[in-house]
């Protein structure tokens, strides 16, 4: 072949190779949807006949041949060999004959013949884009097509004077494609074959799952990394029940994870509620990604929605948001116990190490997240009866958890840290999972870690790479940068040294037993070391409190007594620092709009050493004085620490970088805000605090992730969770909280996956403070061992480092000389070895980990099989062209790109606009059906999308009748006639109890569509549904002269007994399983029940034999034992019952179709097996020439033997020795024929792309 412009010449003869052959290549890069829909189905007599400007020819050696774009079509008469011919066409001009009654004439005409546009340009023979432009007056007929639409004209008026309906079925009255009709169809084959091929390709699409195993990666904006597959697809998906601890390191995607999780499950139809329990800092993080990336829409629910109604109850309730917190509460818990509230099938506990629950001595104490956790999980130990409130300690009340008469079938716990150095809150999580096997401690330390894996599992960090193997986490260097502070009688240091002198002389006295004292102490410590103006706006609450005491004891409004008891009840409000404990997901604001830290800071500030009006204003005067200093240093406007930050943040390197900056202190963040403004950086500081709601939250990350604007953000550690800004790589910490497992939560923000640079990390302390100097031991030792090591896991066990005397005592502490050398000593001890035996520790519990790396192959392989089984872009684009006309719809720009569906008839957007309204108005106009990669405002339409589920409802709806009465198409490959059963099939789970109260439907375990061959001879067989884009439709055969359609009925009640078979077979197979399953889980069971009662004896005589034991304990143990022999004779009913409600569902047929082989006088082409063959063993030896390998996956048993489905698209695999591999589809034809692409090639071709290559051979 010669390199040239697209000639006749360019398709030389190669007499050597190809033995006097031609053969000619088109290699397909786009497919815009004109020209695409040219290339469709060829048995619906569209030859391949034009090209567009996004289309490129290439000749087999490489020859690029570009075609110019037509205008608008090229001459009937061109065909793919005659690619030279081309240009002869493309500016040919086009005349209009027609006046301007054509689009009006035209529609009314298609609309008379109950054609869509897609079936009337059949009978045309053109195009549906011109078809389309006709009607909206784009465009005007040639003569020819003139000539043929009046034909059409003239025939139809006289079929409607005859009365003759158009399908024969004797009905005189022709309905309009969007009326309702409710008359059940009769069997006769007169249906509408393309309503019936659509009906098929909309079941195709809502049963997605069945045709690509991964469907929900194909359908969310998301690309699952090596782990998150092996999460969902290897263990979440094959466990029924799903019962399952997901214990990923943070940052890991576990919202992808369950995401990908709920997405497969809905779309299989085995859940329909879902119900998501996150911290409250947490609930608009979780709304927010599910709702973008995989289109799933889910209510937040509030306590005042809880009291205003019942927000679970209905569909609105289906998948639902709510805080642990606000669940918790009796009227939100209230709410789930309520007759109309409908069971969820999957509840998912995020950070679900809340859920806290210990053992010891005997005795259980639990939380009320974790009884709540146990009501739902379906664990809880109470007895059922009429919801109420129950008074708890200090007054506070709490829900009855067992008036919950129902528990989730599915229940998901995520957690980054699920032991948390002790055991029994460990084991505790897994009693949730099954309390019947892990109800005992022992019986869960004896479950082999082998075993764990079905219910648990966890990756680090480390572990986690992308396909290519590369860490998925860039690198982070820490940093700690010290200050001086200023000098002078009226420094910074004179400041803090007279701050420290009130902290010893006012509350050191009073720390050997007085609680509230030293967190009051603390806080200061804290607001001291954090800004100057934190600490005034402490010393200015602080003197407000004296004040108001002193006012108290002088007007005898309160006594010493009184006081001391108040003193004493703050003592017992706050065993722990708040800051020690505190968790940044547990945030929101109070009724004041205050995060928790300043409503916990205001209480304990009111701690008091004094108890004289006297001692009070003395306190009062050096308060003063502090306050003025404080104030005065604010005022110069020079403070050390804040210079150093503005060091950082004007630093050439960093030029125009976005920062974050973090604090402990919403006061110090609002200073650093006016001070970053008043720098000229006004209108580009947005800030997070815990006083703001999560709608404001995201807010100011979108205003901070917007390159134009906010170039700064300053939080406090309410953005500590739950806000991912991986656009951003510098971070200040700006105060160093004492809990350094925060430092981890504040870094996760910004060193996730998805960062693209190098993380830098900035800690700021003051080399002039006491803890100052012991913090920067502290970190500096931590970024060491983290270096060593290679891993973050130093930051996660901190606080296990320090368990026999915590970090927050030791700072305290420093506020001596002696206090701050002993604290030094223990950071600078810190080492390697500690951390190592923490990690040890966890690999026992957790077991092995590190298997990701070692299935990259693997995944790799079934990614790429995947990759051939996408319904994405190419089955969604066919459909929603096919249907818009169909639902009254134009298609107003580019189906292959931004396109808008627009009414042509009254009303016909009406299904659609619930959902349309749904999206904000700059989206609607902009759907796609290819997944958008940027952030644009558009509408992907896919299954599991509402506009498209919408969409397709209302096109099954109308065309499900036509699908029943069946139709008659061409097989060209067929040899003899054959019916087509298209069946679908589900295999249930019955209720446990048919009789209880609780009963809810049955649960479906599967389903799937059958798609059925049946000969003559009545013998039945499996026919892959592609194979249905074979067929074409057959025109002009009545059903009476087809014999299979006088014994369809008889036909399809044997095929209604093979399915009946079908769905017993699959159901006895599931039963088998759970047979299987049994002896091994009644034995772990009966391990479990018999140690817990062993227990409750050794309790019940240690009790009989104390003279001094509470009745109320000793009654309580009788109880547990009498609960254990029920819960025994439970467990056995369960398990002898288990796979009795195994059951199948009812056949459901859903269309029903004749093909018949090809005869001479239809307009088809059969197909001859002897010029394909020829053509294909051609094409091979061309490509083996170039030392490619070569796979023939043309047939069904070569494809499935390539790792592809049985009709690919494609007749060759072809790789080329650099790799590369070429999708060859091969056309033979004896003479100069027209070329037609069928319907399964050109979405081969829409979903390859470049690596998708046409070959013709002729000769």
């Amino acid at each position: 072949m010669t390199n040239g412009s697209p000639s006749a010449a360019s398709w030389t003869r190669r007499d050597r190779c190809f033995r006097a052959s031609w053969i000619s290549t088109v290699r397909i890069d786009s497919l815009d949807p004109v020209w695409s829909r040219r290339i469709a189905s060829p048995y619906r007599g569209q030859p391949f006949r034009r090209a567009r400007e996004s289309s490129v020819a290439r000749n087999i050696t490489n020859d690029r041949l570009h075609a110019k774009r037509a205008r608008p079509w090229l001459d009937e008469r061109s065909k793919v060999g005659d690619l030279g011919a081309m240009s002869s066409h493309f500016d040919a001009s086009h005349s209009d004959p027609a006046g301007p009654t054509i689009p009006a004439r035209v529609r009314r005409l298609r609309r008379g013949l109950r054609l869509t546009q897609e079936g009337f340009a059949k009978r045309l023979g053109v195009s549906v884009i011109t078809v389309h432009r006709w009607e909206t007056g784009q465009s005007s007929p040639r003569r020819l097509a003139l000539r043929r639409l009046d034909e059409l004209e003239e025939q139809h008026a006289l079929d409607m004077a005859r009365h003759r309906p158009r399908y024969g079925d004797g009905t005189h009255v022709i309905r309009e494609a969007s009326q309702d009709v409710r008359d059940p169809p009769f069997l006769d084959f007169n249906g509408d074959p393309d309503r019936l091929s659509l009906f098929v390709e909309g079941l195709r699409l809502t049963h997605g799952y069945q045709f690509n195993p991964a469907f929900a990666s194909e359908i969310s904006r998301i690309h699952p990394l090596p782990h998150q597959r092996i999460a969902v697809y290897e263990h979440m998906l094959k466990q029924e029940p799903l019962r399952f601890l997901l214990a990923d390191d943070a940052g890991a995607g576990k919202t992808i994870m369950t995401g990908l999780y709920v997405r497969e499950m809905l779309m299989r139809g085995r859940i329909r509620r879902v119900l998501v329990v996150p911290p409250a800092g947490l609930v608009g993080n979780w709304e927010r990604e599910l709702r973008t990336l995989f289109r799933l829409d889910f209510r937040i629910v509030s306590g005042d929605d809880a009291r205003a109604g019942n927000p679970f109850a209905g569909s609105g309730g289906d998948r639902v948001v709510v805080s642990l917190d606000t669940l918790r509460g009796g009227a939100a818990f209230g709410r789930l116990t309520e007759p109309g509230t409908t069971p969820y099938d999957l509840v998912v506990f995020d950070e679900a190490h809340k859920l806290s629950a210990t053992t010891s001595g005997g005795r259980t104490d639990k939380t009320q997240r974790y009884k709540l956790a146990e009501a739902l999980a379906g664990c809880s130990s109470g007895t059922p009866g009429r919801m109420r409130l129950r008074r708890g300690n200090g007054g506070s009340t709490e829900p009855d958890w067992a008036s919950l008469k129902w528990s989730a079938h599915h229940l998901l716990l995520l957690t980054a840290t699920p032991h948390m150095g002790k055991d029994s809150p460990y084991h505790h999580l897994w009693r949730l999972l099954d309390h019947r096997v892990f109800g005992a401690e022992e019986a869960w330390r004896r479950f082999p870690p082998e075993d764990r894996s079905r219910h648990f599992i966890r990756r680090t960090k480390e572990e986690m790479v992308d396909f290519n193997g590369q860490p998925i986490f860039r690198n982070r260097r820490c940093d700690t940068f010290g200050y001086d502070l200023t000098e002078g009688p009226d420094g910074e240091r004179a400041l803090y040294d007279r701050t420290t002198e009130y902290l010893l002389g006012s509350y050191g006295r009073a720390m050997d037993n007085r609680q509230a004292v030293k967190l009051a102490m603390g806080v200061f410590q804290r607001r001291l070391a954090s800004s100057t103006w934190a600490l005034l706006t402490s010393l200015e609450r602080r003197i407000q409190k004296v004040k108001a005491l002193i006012a108290d004891l002088e007007t005898g409004r309160i006594d010493a007594a009184s006081l001391g008891r108040r003193q004493a009840g703050l003592d017992r409000q706050f065993d722990a620092d708040f800051f020690d404990t505190f968790d940044s997901a547990d945030d929101q604001p109070d009724d004041r709009r205050r995060e928790r830290s300043e409503a916990y800071e205001d209480a304990v500030l009111g701690a008091v050493v004094a108890v004289t009006v006297e001692e009070l204003r003395e306190e009062i005067e050096t308060l003063r004085d502090l306050r003025d200093r404080a104030r005065h240093l604010i005022d110069s406007g020079r403070e050390s620490k804040f210079e150093r930050l503005r060091e950082l943040l004007e630093s050439p390197e960093y030029a125009e970088e976005k920062w974050l900056v973090f604090s402990e202190h919403r006061d110090t963040a609002d200073y650093l805000v006016r001070r970053l403004e008043a720098l000229g950086h006004a209108g580009r500081v947005a800030t997070i605090h815990g006083g703001m709601g999560w709608p404001e939250r995201e807010e100011a990350v979108e205003r901070f992730r917007d390159p134009s604007g906010a170039r700064f953000l300053v939080a406090t550690d309410a953005a500590g969770e739950g806000i991912n800004l991986q656009f951003c790589r510098l971070m200040v910490n700006y105060d160093i909280p004492w809990n350094p497992a925060r430092l981890e939560q504040r870094m996760g923000r910004i060193h996730r996956y998805g960062q693209e640079h190098d993380v830098r990390i900035f800690n700021l302390v003051s080399t002039d403070t006491r803890e100052g100097r012991v913090l920067k031991v502290l970190l500096e030792r931590l970024e060491a061992i983290r270096r060593e090591l290679r891993s973050d896991k130093v930051f996660d066990v901190i606080g296990r480092m320090f368990e026999n005397r915590s970090l927050v005592e030791y700072m305290r502490d420093t506020l001596t000389d002696e206090g701050e050398r002993r604290a030094r000593d223990r950071m600078s001890g810190l080492g390697s070895d500690e951390v190592r035996g923490i990690e040890e520790d966890d690999a026992h519990h957790y077991g092995p980990g590190g298997d990701v790396s070692r299935r990259l192959g693997t995944l790799r392989g079934e990614m790429e099989r995947e990759r051939y089984l996408h319904l994405l872009p190419a089955w969604v684009l066919r459909f929603v062209e096919r249907s818009a006309p169909l639902l009254g719809l134009d298609v107003f720009g580019d189906l292959n790109d931004v396109f808008a569906l627009v009414p042509n008839r009254g009303r016909a957007l009406d299904p659609l606009l619930p959902a349309l309204e749904a999206y904000p108005p700059e989206a609607r106009d902009g759907l796609r059906v290819r997944r958008p990669e940027g952030d644009e405002p558009c509408i992907w339409l896919h299954p599991g999308e509402p506009v498209f589920d919408a969409l397709c409802a209302r096109v099954l709806a109308i065309c499900e009748r036509d699908a029943q009465r069946g139709a008659i198409f061409i097989d060209p490959k067929a040899e003899d006639p054959y019916l087509v059963h298209l069946g679908e099939l589900a295999v249930l789970e019955e209720a446990e109890d048919e009789t209880a109260p609780d009963v809810r439907a049955r649960r479906t375990l599967e389903q799937r569509i059958n798609c059925l061959r049946q000969g003559e001879d009545g013998r039945i067989a499996p026919l892959p549904l592609e194979y249905l884009a074979f067929l074409q439709e057959a025109r002009h055969v009545p059903p009476g002269t087809v014999p299979l359609a006088t014994r369809a009925v008889t036909l399809r009640a044997e095929t209604n007994a093979y399915l009946h078979k079908e769905a017993q077979r699959v159901a006895e197979a599931r039963r088998e399983m759970v047979r299987d399953a049994i002896p091994e889980r009644r034995a772990r069971i009966t391990l479990s029940l018999n140690l817990r009662a062993a227990e409750a004896a050794s309790r019940r005589s240690a009790l009989s034999r104390d003279p001094d034991a509470d009745p109320e304990d000793l009654d309580a143990v009788k109880q547990e034992q009498a609960n254990l022999r029920l819960e025994r004779s439970v467990a056995v009913q369960e398990l002898e019952g288990a796979a009795r409600r195994i059951v199948p569902g009812e056949p459901r047929f859903r269309a029903l179709a004749i093909a018949l082989p090809p005869r001479g006088d239809e307009d088809i082409e059969a197909f001859d097996a002897r010029v394909e063959a020829t053509a294909m063993r051609i094409a091979s030896e061309w490509e083996r020439a170039r030392r490619a390998t070569v796979v023939d996956v043309s047939r069904p048993s070569g494809a499935r033997a390539a790792g592809l489905g049985d009709y690919p698209g494609f007749d060759l695999l072809a790789t080329r020795p650099d790799g590369s591999k070429r999708h060859i589809e091969v056309k033979g034809r004896a003479g100069r024929a027209e070329i037609r692409m069928e319907d399964n090639e050109w979405r081969a071709a829409c979903h390859l792309g470049d690596e998708f290559w046409l070959y013709v051979v002729y000769g």
